[in-house]
Order: structure tokens, then sequence, then C-alpha cells
């Protein structure tokens, strides 16, 4: 089994979604990001409170999705 880099995205094709989502988070927490793509300037707190609101999003999403499924 090959093992892909964390900065790899599994599904190509989903880096505009994530991007937006990016996008969507630091503008809900009031995180300015950069126009030019460069964010090495955020603080460790503010990454980890835009990933964390990512991470709620997306769980979110599997649970409404798994909620209209039945077993």
């Amino acid at each position: 089994m090959s093992r892909q880099s964390s900065s790899n995205l599994v599904v190509p094709q989903a880096k505009a979604a994530i991007n937006q989502m990016k996008v969507e988070a630091a503008s809900s927490l009031g995180v300015a990001l950069s126009q030019d793509g460069y964010n090495g300037n955020l603080t460790t707190r503010d990454a980890g409170s835009i990933g964390g609101y990512i991470t709620r999003k997306l769980v979110q999403m599997a649970e409404q999705q798994i909620g209209g499924q039945r077993f």
C-alpha cells in the first residue's frame, strides 16, 4: 500500500470545494486570509480554529448523509 502525504488530496477534483471551505471558515471566525494564497503568517491558534471549523462541518455533512440511509 502506498503512503500519501497529508497535503495530497485523495480526490483532486475536491480542491475547489476545500478551498471554499477554508475561506468560509476564516470568514466566519474573523481570520484574514492572504489574497496571494500564502497563509504562513497565520497564528497556530487561527490555523487550528480554521481546521476545527472544517472538521466540524465535514462531520456534520457525514452525519446528515448517514442519517438519510437505512442499514
